[in-house]
Formats: C-alpha cells, sequence, structure tokens
C-alpha cells in the first residue's frame, strides 16, 4: 500500500493468514529470512509500524493508536506474532480484538519490559539511558539496542551486522515514534490483562536473551497458576 495514510505491508505464500510485527527501532526487512520458510506454510504478512521504514510518514503515539492502523489492512483474522516491542503490541490487538486474532504468539516479548521488584526485565535507567541518548543520535541508539538484542549469542557481532543490513535497507524510523516507542517499553504493564485473553497463546523466549530475561516464563506461569489454571484458554511457553 503506498497511500500517504496507509502502511507498507508486504504479503508472500498461501494459506492460514498469518502478521509478523517487528521490534522497536526495527522494519518489516527483519523478517525477510523467517518469511522465506513461513511462507511454505502460510500467506504471510509483514508490516513497518507506524513510524518505522516504509511507514516512517505515520505516527503511533500509544498501543491503540497502534492498534488502529494495523486493524484498518490487516487480514479479518489472522495468526499474529510479535517480536519484542511487536509482541507488546500484538497481545494488546488480542485483547481488544480477540475476534481479528486466532492464535496468539510472542517471541522475546514481555506484558511488561521494565524492571520493578520482583519483576525482571530492563532496568528503568537502561530505558532512561536510550531516552536522552535517542535525542543526541537516534541512529547510534537504535544500533546498541540492536547490540543489546544480540548480547550472549555465540555469533553476536554477525547477528547484529545482518539486523542492520535489513533495518538500513528501508528509510531510518521518524523519532518521535522512537520516543513513542521506548515509552511504551518503559509504561505499560499489560500482566493483568492477560488474565482475560480468550485466544491460544504461544510465548517464546531466547535462553541468552539479554532485554526479556527468560525467567520472566516462570514468573508469568507462577502468576497466572495463582489466578486459575484456566484463567488462559492455551498458554505455551517455549525457551530457545
Amino acid at each position: 500500500m503506498t497511500a500517504a495514510t496507509s502502511l507498507h505491508w508486504q504479503v508472500e505464500g498461501q494459506g492460514e493468514d498469518l502478521v509478523l510485527l517487528h521490534g522497536w527501532g526495527m522494519n518489516g526487512a527483519v523478517w525477510d529470512q523467517t518469511v522465506d520458510q513461513l511462507s511454505q506454510h502460510f500467506r504471510v504478512h509483514t508490516v513497518d509500524l507506524p513510524g518505522y521504514g516504509h511507514s516512517a510518514h505515520l505516527q503511533g503515539e500509544n498501543l491503540d493508536d497502534i492498534t488502529k492502523h494495523l486493524l484498518d489492512e490487516a487480514p479479518k483474522q489472522a495468526i499474529w506474532l510479535g517480536w519484542s516491542l511487536g509482541g507488546l503490541i500484538a497481545s494488546h490487538i488480542a485483547l481488544k480484538a480477540p475476534e481479528r486474532v486466532s492464535k496468539l504468539i510472542t517471541v522475546a516479548s514481555s506484558p511488561k519490559f521494565a524492571a520493578e521488584r520482583p519483576w525482571r526485565g530492563i532496568q528503568p535507567k537502561v530505558l532512561q539511558d536510550f531516552t536522552a541518548q535517542l535525542l543526541e543520535d537516534f541512529k547510534l541508539t537504535v544500533e546498541r539496542f540492536m547490540a543489546l538484542q544480540a548480547m550472549g549469542s555465540p555469533s553476536a557481532r554477525q547477528d547484529v551486522k545482518q539486523l542492520k543490513k535489513a533495518v538500513l535497507s528501508r528509510p531510518e524510523p521518524n523519532p518521535e515514534s522512537l520516543m513513542a516507542g521506548l515509552k511504551m517499553l518503559a509504561d505499560v504493564d499489560l500482566r493483568s490483562e492477560l488474565v482475560d485473553l480468550s485466544v491460544p497463546m504461544l510465548r517464546m523466549y531466547g535462553r541468552l536473551d539479554g532485554l526479556v530475561p527468560i525467567k520472566v516464563a516462570g514468573d508469568l506461569e507462577k502468576a497466572y497458576q495463582t489466578v486459575s489454571k484456566l484463567s488462559l484458554p492455551s498458554l505455551l511457553t517455549h525457551r530457545l
């Protein structure tokens, strides 16, 4: 889609609709290798979120704004898969418009990214530093964020190189959207709302993830078990 009010979407493959949402500072190009595999089994929809890549002309101030942009153009019903901030957005969509979501998958994501004892997550100072750095050099700040995501990987240097190559293949994100995204990572907390989730959910975590500690998986399982073993229709956790 190329209209000034439309997001940039790409669609490949045949089968059940699957929407992929990228994370903070990224764009839909980060999914290219994944799409090559998934498009053999699904009709895969990748999108540049408002403010990012070819959608840099748009703005999403909060989860509700971004959700409206996405649902205006997304398939009527699909599997929604979100990475990092994209997982937070996909979770919000599943809560607000469950009829549009057949299944929810989050990758390296959390219902609350900011740490707050005893909750594990990104230390508030790290998010504050990213916010301050963003005002000085947003391109360098995004590159540092990529490096954090690859931390612990035996191929971290190559991983960051591939991420940068993909992201830089499209227009730079606008600073306002980057700032809004950091605010969401710092402030949003969907933990209590996820108890009311009405669609099957799969959560995937990285064993060495430097931003979303894998112990978040266990913390969530314990939290939901104390509410009700039947609160979520199908809550699965996968550790990579």
